[in-house]
């Protein structure tokens, strides 16, 4: 399998930029589907390029899923650490406006395993 790319900051911080007026109001209408699904792809594939590894995996459904952090390798089944957002929860916790463990404790975050709060060391990735 080939390597991917890695992503460009420029890139990715952009599409932040362009949906940061809803990741911080409620009452502002969603994006289009592409803008919001090009700033969810690219700050979870920046993640994983900032924290390589295999023992974390970060899903963002319908958008992404990633793997990230150092540590055991999973390759079958499900994953034994798990984060897992929706495309908004996400954003805010990618942007710093929520932190990780808020989040979790309010329900918009799902963290199983005992390496999933790990991510929360790599946030924010882009802070507004």
């Amino acid at each position: 399998m080939a390597a991917r790319k890695p992503i460009d900051p420029a890139q990715a911080r952009a599409a932040v930029v362009a949906v940061a007026e809803w990741i911080r109001d409620d009452t502002v209408e969603a994006p289009a589907r592409q803008e919001v699904a090009a700033a969810v792809r690219l700050t979870a594939r920046t993640l994983a390029d900032v924290a390589p590894g295999n023992s974390v995996e970060v899903r963002v459904p319908p958008y992404v899923a990633v793997q990230c952090i150092e540590g055991p390798r999973h390759t079958r089944g499900t994953p034994p650490n798990v984060v897992e957002t929706d495309p908004r929860s996400w954003m805010r916790m990618v942007t710093g406006i929520r932190d990780m463990t808020d989040l979790v404790d309010d329900g918009e975050v799902t963290a199983s395993g005992s390496r999933a709060g790990d991510v929360a060391h790599w946030m924010p990735l882009f802070p507004l």
